[in-house]
């Protein structure tokens, strides 16, 4: 038995097939719990008329509106031995469930995933997908290569056997980027074992646009310095780079006009390296011009939101630490 657990807001342009794939994959025993976030359009709708079809659907509703409060939500209604998180702005191999099933059989790791391959789309998203599965725009964070397979720090969405969560605690409700990053940093931290497999293969949709990107990126740097702080060992020097190159690139005009010429070879050697990249993609004229913009935007975005995160607290109220029953009666506290 599975339980496939999804939140979501405003995706009635994108649940169907979520829905439509959680039904025609194996294995047959299995349950979806969708959480919602107070949507405006039809999303809860659509749910609702699959739910008249298939009792193994049920939707739960987060007044809380964020990710971590949905996923908890859905871990404690859970009946599986297994839960699997999916989004739905991803798609899924028809498989995906099964090889999840095997490996955690063939490895007896707690929590497993696969790389986050990319889906195609426009030129920019193109751009992004490339982008974020080279060294220079994400450093060596496994997720985002298709081919590594072993035991790893994080997984992209990724699968828990649920009783390890007896232990690990729910999801921060801190975090409302970053969450999954900081639960799998935790979990390992406390001894279980994080797998990545090739042969689960899923497609992310990157963002439609450079603007939307760095949104994206910048709350994904705004939020990690909580979680290096919470998790010490989970801190990697490409968690910091991009923070050293805003600081420089913000030093840069003074360093100019006290005549320090020489302070701009970092920077042309950053534009070779990113036009480079380009270069070797073999990318259509129109995706690679655009990879050393997605380069930049990258890197300014999440450095500048880890130099803000950094005077970020956790904003915990302790009268707030409750109790919530998962499983066999035991109690676990949310903010873990």
């Amino acid at each position: 038995m599975i339980t496939v657990i999804c939140p979501v807001y405003n995706e009635a342009a994108y649940i169907k097939p979520v829905l439509d794939f959680f039904i025609g994959a194996l294995p047959v025993k299995k349950e979806l719990i969708l959480i919602d976030g107070n949507s405006s359009d039809a999303t809860c709708s659509i749910i609702e008329d699959y739910m008249l079809v298939h009792n193994n659907i049920q939707l739960l509703h987060n007044a809380d509106r964020y990710v971590p409060y949905a996923l908890n939500k859905a871990i404690v209604a859970a009946k599986g031995e297994i839960i699997v998180r999916l989004d739905a702005h991803t798609d899924y191999d028809i498989h995906y469930f099964e090889r999840i099933i095997e490996t955690f059989q063939k490895t007896n790791a707690d929590i497993v995933g696969g790389a986050m391959r990319i889906a195609p789309g426009n030129n920019t998203q193109n751009a992004i997908g490339y982008a974020t599965t080279t060294r220079f725009g994400v450093g060596n964070s496994s997720f985002h290569f298709e081919d590594f397979e072993g035991y790893t720090e994080s997984v992209y969405l990724g699968a828990w056997k649920k009783n390890i969560f007896e232990k690990t605690g729910l999801f921060d409700t801190n975090f409302k980027r970053n969450q999954d990053d900081e639960f799998h940093y935790r979990a390992k931290s406390m001894g279980f074992k994080v797998y990545q497999s090739p042969a689960i293969k899923l497609y992310y949709h990157p963002r439609k646009n450079l603007s939307l990107l760095f949104k994206q990126y910048f709350q994904y740097g705004l939020y990690k310095p909580l979680v290096l702080k919470k998790v010490k060992t989970a801190t990697n020097p490409r968690h910091l780079i991009p923070s050293l190159f805003v600081i420089y690139l913000a030093s840069l005009p003074v360093l100019l006009s006290l005549g320090f010429n020489f302070t701009l070879i970092p920077l042309a050697i950053y534009a070779l390296v990113a036009i480079g990249f380009a270069f070797i993609s073999k990318k259509p004229l129109k995706e690679a011009i655009l990879i050393p913009l997605v380069y930049f935007t990258l890197h300014i975005a999440y450095g500048l939101g880890f130099l803000i995160g950094l005077s970020l607290k956790p904003q915990i109220n302790a009268n707030k630490k409750k109790q919530i029953v998962v499983s066999n009666q035991r109690e676990l506290t949310v903010n873990s």
